[in-house]
């Protein structure tokens, strides 16, 4: 699909959770967003290596959330940056990539900071971006989460929110080193949502 064949760009309207707060980022999101990165780079490396690679400094977070503004308007991307709602504590990102076509897909990728983990937020969070990713103007009619075996956290997070694991890909590409990933999927028909 060329661009002009696209639906329009979302509104850049935060999503909000019983406890959360999920918006697109702003130029004064990029310290919180890099103190995150920053802080928990040795942990997020494995599953986010574009990212740790594009964001070494805060000239760098700059840079990066200034794109995802293009990126959202372009409709590459859609970034939502993760705040509690009460304390306006940042907890770190969700983002939504789709895949444009005759039937829309889109992969979720999502983090949080290590003292956000374990505490339901991005269940939640995960929630309001598929129910984001299902909505018009996306309407996506499947949505794909990528997990290492290794990290069993996240995999209970796509789980709990009704995400589908699929059967083992073939491991011919991946050398020795490489932990399993496992593969996740919810449609639209599985969320029942209201599109």
């Amino acid at each position: 699909m060329s661009i002009a064949e696209l639906p329009p760009a979302p509104a850049r309207t935060p999503l909000l959770t019983p406890r959360l707060t999920l918006r697109p980022y702003t130029p004064a999101d990029a310290e919180d967003f890099f103190a995150v990165i920053d802080q928990d780079r040795a942990r997020l490396l494995a599953a986010f290596p574009s990212r740790m690679a594009a964001v070494q400094n805060l000239a760098d977070a700059r840079q990066v959330v200034q794109a995802y503004t293009q990126d959202w308007q372009t409709r590459r991307l859609f970034v939502f940056g993760i705040w509690h709602s009460a304390s306006g504590q940042y907890f770190g990102d969700i983002s939504l990539k789709p895949v444009w076509g005759r039937a829309v897909t889109a992969e979720i990728g999502y983090y949080l900071s290590t003292a956000a983990e374990g505490q339901g937020y991005a269940q939640e969070a995960l929630a309001a971006a598929a129910s984001f990713g299902f909505r018009p103007p996306i309407s996506a009619t499947r949505l794909d989460i990528r997990c290492y075996a290794t990290n069993p956290r996240s995999c209970a997070v796509a789980e709990r929110a009704g995400f589908r694991r699929l059967p083992p890909r073939p491991r011919v590409w991946l050398t020795r080193n490489q932990p399993e990933i496992h593969y996740y999927h919810l449609t639209a028909a599985d969320a029942a949502l209201p599109r």
